[in-house]
């Protein structure tokens, strides 16, 4: 081996994958390995269904309706744990509570019990039989009565909500789709519009996998999420479009390959967004759930985590390969892979007679080729531009 083999060996060796990422060369083929994305992404969605069918969702008392009790966390004995209330509530009505929650920290802290809904008489129950047992130490620093509060809700406020946001649901998508359409193509806005829904699927089968509770701030997060979905594969899209403007008249690249160099060209880009919308995100879970133990807190969270980690992966694995068989679809786009595998083999052909190695995924060596080509087309086309303006002009030559 010579020494400048050796020093191409170590140069090669030294660039690691984020000196990849950065420099964007198309070295990670996702769109040539798209159909183990296409695996990838259609067993999570089949996962995800299969949990929302059978496990279901942890919906919330705003959802379902029902008599929420809540008193402090402090009691004549010390904590009250929610076990213990639970056990309390369940003596005093014969039948458990549905759910009992901690929110809050220190002496502010209190104990949430939920269950379906309850007459007065059974509330003015539950409270005597909590008073007695516990002694929720209310504000004047003595266990209190008054401290123990109730409130109804009725499941039509939940199923309210619900109606409200798929209506926002169905208008946000068409009027994405309508702009996707205008702004790229249709293709495109299917490719997006089809992401988008997988976005959707997962983000709900994480919810009902973990078991979560579907509040009001659940429908929130995953509507906001959507949005930042949508801006990471038009990011992608508007490369894409980019890099294959003008490609049906050149012979150095398919539409696979320079949309998988444009996803490598935006790739850091999404991944480094993500991670700065994911600290905040990360911050609101841990603080909201591990130290103030906030239901609504963690419930925003989780559902924007999983949306922004979901929606940067299927903008890149998922987005981008649906288009370009999308667009592989039509006659002009295959016409053109053929002109460019049959001048790739007269290359390797040629180059096999020389001794010569050939490698036709070099991307010095096609940038260079493709900047050859364009030049040479723009000088082809100054003649002719030359001989439409002189046409019909007079010779300049004057009659003796």
């Amino acid at each position: 081996m010579t020494v400048v083999e050796e020093q191409n060996t170590t140069a090669e060796k030294r660039e690691s994958v984020f000196h990849r990422l950065y420099v964007g060369t198309g070295v990670f083929d996702v769109v040539g390995k798209r159909k183990r994305w296409y695996v990838f992404f259609s067993a999570l969605v089949l996962v995800c269904i299969a949990s929302m069918g059978i496990k279901g969702f942890n919906f919330g008392i705003d959802f379902e309706g029902g008599t929420q009790i809540q008193m402090p966390a402090n009691g004549k004995s010390g904590e009250i744990s929610e076990e213990r209330a639970k056990e309390v509530f369940a003596d005093a009505l014969g039948r458990p509570a549905d759910e009992a929650q901690k929110v809050g920290t220190g002496a502010a802290s209190t104990i949430q019990l939920r269950s379906d809904t309850l007459d007065a008489a059974e509330v003015a129950k539950i409270k005597q039989a909590l008073f007695q047992e516990l002694g929720p130490i209310g504000s004047s620093g003595q266990p209190s009565v008054q401290a123990i509060s109730d409130s109804a809700v009725s499941a039509s406020w939940g199923g309210e909500i619900s109606r409200q946001a798929l209506i926002a649901l169905g208008v946000f998508l068409l009027a994405v789709t309508l702009f996707l359409a205008l702004y790229f193509d249709p293709r495109m806005a299917a490719a997006a519009l089809i992401t988008l829904l997988n976005d959707i699927i997962v983000t709900a089968g994480v919810y009902s996998l973990i078991g979560f509770e579907v509040t009001p701030a659940t429908v929130i997060g995953l509507l906001t999420i959507l949005g930042f979905s949508l801006y990471d594969t038009v990011v992608v899209f508007d490369k894409v479009r980019e890099n294959t403007r003008g490609l049906l008249g050149l012979t150095r690249r398919t539409y696979g390959e320079a949309a998988n160099l444009a996803l490598n060209q935006t790739l850091m880009r999404s991944f480094n967004t993500s991670l700065i919308a994911a600290l905040p995100i990360l911050g609101l879970l841990v603080i909201g759930y591990i130290l103030l133990g906030s239901g609504t807190l963690q419930e925003l969270a989780l559902v924007q985590l999983t949306g922004t980690v979901v929606g940067v992966l299927s903008s890149v694995a998922l987005a981008t390969p649906l288009l370009v068989d999308f667009k592989m679809r039509d006659p002009k786009y295959r016409q053109q892979a053929d002109r460019v595998a049959s001048r790739r083999a007269n290359q390797a052909r040629k180059a096999a007679e020389r001794d010569e190695d050939f490698d036709p995924t070099d991307e010095d060596a096609l940038d260079a080729e493709l900047r050859k080509e364009k030049a040479y087309a723009a000088a082809a086309s100054v003649p002719a531009r030359n001989q439409k303006a002189h046409k019909g002009r007079p010779s300049g030559k004057r009659k003796r």
